[in-house]
């Protein structure tokens, strides 16, 4: 440690490791390591989380019938492949890494993709990884527990090692996350085909009772229709994080589009047989006071294997937090990159061989556009200005204006740090500290730098 402080009190050019870092960062890029399994595995495997075990409770209860419920699954699922659409061009349109971040930068500007980064990387990823990894250790813990529910520290101690195992698993090395990725996506989709093969049999053997008069008490009210859509829709949060790691995509002009219109329409067709699975095995009652879906349909179906349904869930959750963290990760290094975050973040890990050699890969793409029907993203379009504005008009709440204050609260840092280029010395310390601690190399900014 001692070492290091001294190193910091001296200039950057008295740095003559620092100096050695720096010259080879300039040719210094992410890996394209990704091809089209690897890029399913991480579309699939980062949608199907706690959601699907979790929100077919709270779609019923808003909108009141197993019909209506099982329209509002398939309607998400076309919303989602109609901004996979979308998402498939601006990918290949703008071969960038960050997602919607980096959309927002390049159409609207500095600020607006400022406010999203600050309130995408300090509320909103950490308390969607905090919740689904709460939901692993949960389910993880429920056959010790049977009987009880799990005490609230071991629920929170595996938790937290849960999110330091795959942030070591993220910082070791990209193959060994996506290795990982794909496994637990293999398990998760067997899971999901044991829940529908189990809804199929039930209804061979004429369990039909939750659809007849399936639509018996729909609610038709709009303010209903957006609340379910917004549960449904966070099952398939995670649909466009391929987005967030282009420049990691082997010929991301083909592989964008194959991987989301494969993984996609798997997903939603898998949830939508899941739920028809639930109805099959449960009554409208039993399916609003269960307080855990896919245990209640366990107990129906699988009697003493019912364990398997808490394990499923907890893989679930596990994959879905690895690849929250693969894909949030390249979020805050793009934004460090544009200037947005502070510059210790802007880094990349050299392998022992970069010291001899770094060879960057070109890549040809088959084809150079891949254009979408005007009309396909004008509906997404739509339909995503009717969920956000329905609910705030139909049922307003003061949480909702917590909110926008929040965001708008990125104003405070936005103007000193980075429209004026406000760099206080310890965030330029704190940088040169994580070079030489860590060996990694910075990559130049794309505009002036400035924390």
């Amino acid at each position: 440690a001692g070492r290091f402080s001294a190193r910091l009190e001296n200039q950057e050019d008295q740095l003559p490791e620092l100096k050695q870092f720096t010259i080879m960062s300039e040719n210094l890029t992410l890996k394209r390591e990704i091809g089209l399994t690897s890029a399913i595995s991480l579309v699939a495997g980062t949608m199907i989380g706690s959601g699907i075990f979790m929100s077919p409770e709270w779609v019923l209860h808003n909108i009141g019938s197993p019909g209506g419920s099982l329209i509002i699954w398939a309607a998400c699922g076309l919303v989602v492949i109609f901004g996979a659409l979308s998402y498939a061009e601006l990918g290949i349109l703008i071969k960038e890494s960050g997602g919607d971040y980096i959309y927002i930068l390049r159409t609207f500007g500095s600020l607006p993709a400022f406010l999203f980064a600050f309130s995408s990387i300090i509320v909103v990823r950490p308390a969607g990884v905090a919740a689904v990894s709460l939901s692993f250790a949960e389910y993880a813990l429920v056959p010790f527990y049977s009987g009880c529910s799990p005490p609230q520290v071991m629920i929170k101690c595996i938790a937290i090692s849960c999110i330091l195992f795959l942030t070591l698993v993220n910082c070791l090395s990209v193959r060994l996350a996506m290795s990982m990725m794909n496994i637990f996506t293999a398990a998760k989709l067997l899971a999901l085909l044991v829940i529908a093969v189990g809804g199929l049999v039930l209804l061979a053997q004429g369990q039909t009772h939750s659809f007849q008069d399936a639509f018996q008490n729909t609610n038709m009210e709009a303010g209903a229709i957006g609340i379910a859509f917004y549960q449904g829709l966070w099952s398939f949060d995670g649909w466009n994080v391929l987005n967030s790691v282009t420049e990691e995509v082997k010929r991301p002009d083909v592989t964008l589009p194959r991987a989301l219109m494969i993984a996609i329409p798997l997903v939603a067709c898998f949830f939508l047989l899941v739920n028809v699975s639930y109805f099959a095995a449960m009554t409208s009652v039993e399916f609003l006071t269960s307080g855990a879906i896919a245990i209640t349909w366990g107990n129906k179906v699988l009697g003493n294997w019912v364990w398997l349904m808490s394990l499923a869930v907890a893989l679930s959750c596990f994959g879905s937090v690895n690849g929250t963290f693969f894909c949030g990760s390249r979020v805050c290094y793009i934004a460090a990159r544009e200037g947005h975050m502070v510059r210790s973040v802007n880094i990349l890990f050299f392998p022992l061989y970069l010291w001899i050699d770094y060879l960057i890969n070109h890549f040809h793409p088959l084809f150079d556009y891949f254009y979408v029907p005007i009309i396909i993203p004008i509906i997404f379009l739509m339909i995503s200005i009717y969920l956000v504005l329905t609910p705030i008009i139909d049922q307003p709440q003061l949480e909702f204006f917590y909110v926008i204050l929040f965001i708008f609260s990125g104003i405070i840092f936005y103007f000193p740090l980075v429209h004026y280029k406000y760099c206080p010395a310890c965030l330029r310390k704190l940088t040169i500290y994580m070079q030489l601690l860590m060996e990694v190399g910075r990559i130049p900014d794309c505009i002036s730098e400035t924390f």
